[in-house]
């Protein structure tokens, strides 16, 4: 079966339906590096709240990756941003507490990409926020550990861009840190478009796909 395509209009009516009187969506909007999940995740969350204030809030995955003080013994330093170079676990239970609401606010970490490092409870979701908006690569991934994130979401999106535009834009994200050609050949082909491809081939479920190419 053919998975539905969906825009960021009728994604955002579809989530404040789902949210109404207050009640606690959490969205996955998973993508390939480049993709432009993370824009696409904050321009929903600023669609929402324009209409209704402290509508949603936004959550990155990529605050869940390891630190380099583990990668680098590892040998997983230079694969930073693989699916085995973050911690699914603690997503997961950070899930099952925003789910919850139980809490007043829930404290998650944030990737800062200039110094390469999770700032830990650098954002706060509040438990009156009805929708959550969580981003990222793996988070609709068929293979454990990550498969069993999916149940914990109510709507599950798939950002779709052809690889020849994830190239694109990731080469311009790494000319932007001053990357020589040779650091950025192996940033693309060595780490993001494999990851890319892994994403797009391994992710299971969605409800709908959102082209943003």
């Amino acid at each position: 079966m053919t998975t539905p395509t969906i825009d960021i209009a009728a994604l955002a009516d579809l989530l404040a339906d789902r949210a109404a009187g207050g009640r606690r969506v959490i969205a996955a909007l998973a993508g390939a590096p480049g993709s432009g999940k993370s824009t696409v995740a904050e321009t929903l969350a600023a669609r929402l709240n324009a209409n209704a204030p402290d509508m949603a809030a936004v959550l990155p995955m990529d605050g869940y990756h390891y630190d380099d003080l583990h990668l680098v013994p590892a040998g997983l330093r230079p694969r930073k941003g693989a699916p085995d170079t973050f911690d699914v676990g603690g997503l997961y239970h950070t899930l099952h507490r925003i789910r919850a609401r139980d809490e007043d606010f829930v404290a998650v970490p944030v990737f800062d990409r200039d110094i390469e490092i999770a700032r830990a409870g650098a954002r706060l979701i509040p438990a009156a926020v009805p929708v959550i908006i969580v981003e990222g690569n793996y988070l609709l991934l068929g293979r454990s550990p990550w498969s069993r994130l999916r149940p914990l979401f109510d709507v599950a999106v798939l950002v779709d861009v052809p690889e020849a535009v994830l190239r694109a834009r990731l080469a311009a994200r790494w000319m932007h840190y001053n990357l020589t050609a040779d650091e950025i050949a192996w940033k693309l082909d060595g780490n993001d478009l494999p990851n890319g491809r892994t994403v797009m081939a391994e992710s299971r479920d969605a409800d709908y796909l959102l082209p943003n190419g």
